[in-house]
């Protein structure tokens, strides 16, 4: 495997310009090659800090010298563009969630499937070194049996005029924050999971849910309990209570590029703070797909299994949880 991934970037968003496109420059394995805005101003800009040719959504498509795409559009557009990319034989990098529908992500799965394109979420905290070895406890019974998962993403308050508040672009806290527990509980619970309780919190001015509550379960009965919102001191964390020992990680779904990963874990006569170097996971998810790109889509089925079941679980949250407004 060798060769460099050419990134054709479409949206030049927030997360695009601070996290991901900083991680693209310092990989050697992908170059950003092209980028497109709706605003041909915005995507000048963007091309200056981050290198690329300046152009339109549809140049970008189009551009034999671009490999594959990172959708970084609003939500509501990443079935459009994702889908344009893979008839165009581009491979796919889309924050998350892929769309924010079940047929939707179907079609899109079925796409890179048929023609043997690599279709990533970009989850990127599932790249951090320190899930896998959170994973590895679990697995290796160093933790005995998981009980309960208990999962928190909040943010305090949105301002009006906030694309998150527009409900026409995909806005919402379930599709912006509360998207990470349920991909963690997905990666942590063997499934499929059930929603057995769910409410959420309307804002009336914007039309968009602003917070939410989920309880999850799987076959064995394992929980998962999930909360996130837009109104709430900033949090973002996850707790693991087993038959042995309680774990608990703060910053967990953002941490820092340059911050220590501490993972507390609590036993019955003992407490131990495993600490982990500093990793950026933007940089390891980027580095991920490009490795995927270069090698093929072989292993891709797991990538595209979750993002389908990711849909199906938005959908079912938002048709069983208890409305509120205000």
């Amino acid at each position: 495997m060798s060769g460099v991934v050419r990134l054709g970037v479409l949206g030049c968003s927030e997360i695009a310009d601070r996290r991901a496109l900083p991680a693209v420059a310092a990989s050697p394995l992908v170059e950003t090659a092209a980028v497109a805005s709706r605003d041909p101003e915005r995507a000048r800009a963007f091309a200056d800090r981050h290198g690329g040719r300046p152009g339109t959504y549809e140049d970008v498509i189009k551009d034999p010298d671009v490999g594959a795409v990172y959708v970084s559009t609003p939500l509501a557009l990443h079935g459009v563009w994702a889908g344009e990319a893979l008839r165009a034989g581009k491979h796919v990098l889309c924050e998350k969630p892929l769309t924010g529908e079940p047929g939707s992500t179907g079609e899109l799965v079925g796409a890179a499937r048929a023609s043997g394109l690599v279709l990533r979420e970009n989850f990127t905290f599932l790249h951090h070194p320190r899930h896998r070895v959170l994973t590895g406890l679990l697995d290796d019974g160093r933790l005995g049996d998981l009980r309960t998962l208990s999962a928190t993403f909040g943010i305090p308050h949105v301002p009006a005029g906030d694309i998150r508040l527009d409900p026409a672009l995909g806005g919402g806290a379930l599709n912006d924050v509360g998207v990470y527990p349920l991909r963690l509980a997905q990666a942590l619970l063997p499934g499929p999971l059930q929603v057995v309780g769910a409410t959420s919190w309307t804002d009336p001015a914007s039309g968009v849910d602003v917070a939410g509550h989920v309880l999850l379960r799987n076959p064995a009965g394992v929980v998962a309990d999930l909360d996130f919102g837009f109104r709430h001191r900033y949090r973002n964390r996850y707790a693991l209570w087993t038959s042995t020992a309680w774990l608990e990680l703060e910053r967990a779904f953002t941490p820092p590029a340059g911050a220590r990963a501490v993972v507390t874990i609590d036993e019955q006569d003992s407490s131990q703070d495993v600490v982990l170097p500093a990793c950026d996971q933007f940089r390891e998810s980027v580095e991920d797909f490009a490795r995927a790109v270069l090698r093929g889509p072989e292993e891709e089925s797991r990538w595209l299994d979750a993002a389908v079941e990711t849909a199906r679980l938005l959908d079912d949250v938002r048709r069983f949880a208890v409305q509120h407004k205000g």
